[in-house]
């Protein structure tokens, strides 16, 4: 009779992979379109994780974007890259109006149009539009944009928003004369909106002081 092979200890194995949609993981990021994954926006990351690539590389996200990503990917939850940078509180961009000098330079680089003004004019940013991505700031010539913070959190109603005004603003650079009046029209209604939720939060407030 032959001999019982030995026994071998058990290993511990690797969830298994899992293909979920572009779209569903495109969802499950937060949509700041800051590019500290290194890729160009929320979207083409999102691409890239289907077809492999690493999921702790968003650091808006932070560990909570990691771990939603390992449940889609059937991928084991890992500490974010620390040379994509670190998570932080929700903060948005300032502009020192003292010292803006209406370059537009910022307005050309916010991904999600929430910077307004025109050349030679001051400029503002819209902070309920704002995703924090830091991109205005590196253009600035007169360095007057800082990041402070938001005092709120970053929601699932701001990630949708901010997605569908980054599809906006790209579609508007590939084709500006077909696009421009539609995208000006969603981004009116952006914009309503987000005044909307701000006296609500307002009027809330009010009434919790009362």
């Amino acid at each position: 009779m032959p001999a019982a092979a030995p026994a071998t200890a058990r290993t511990a194995t690797a969830p298994p992979q899992l293909r979920p949609s572009v779209d569903a993981v495109d969802a499950a990021l937060p949509q700041t379109q800051c590019t500290r994954c290194g890729y160009a926006g929320c979207r083409p990351y999102a691409e890239a994780i289907v077809a492999g690539d690493a999921i702790n590389r968003c650091p808006p996200g932070g560990d909570a974007t990691i771990a939603a990503l390992a449940r889609l990917t059937g991928r084991a939850v890992v500490a974010l890259d620390p040379a994509h940078g670190e998570a932080a509180p929700f903060q948005v961009a300032r502009i020192n109006e003292r010292w803006c000098i209406g370059c537009t330079l910022c307005i050309d680089a916010c991904p999600v149009d929430a910077i307004a003004g025109g050349p030679k004019r001051m400029h503002t940013v819209l902070p309920a539009l704002c995703t924090g991505c830091a991109l205005c700031v590196p253009p600035c010539p007169v360095d007057c944009i800082d990041l402070v913070a938001a005092g709120r959190a970053w929601s699932p109603a701001d990630a949708a928003a901010a997605r569908d005004r980054f599809a906006v603003r790209n579609a508007r650079k590939a084709n500006p004369a077909g696009v421009e009046p539609d995208g000006r029209r969603l981004r009116q209604a952006a914009v309503a909106a987000a005044l909307q939720r701000a006296r609500m939060r307002r009027g809330g407030a009010a009434g919790g002081a009362s």
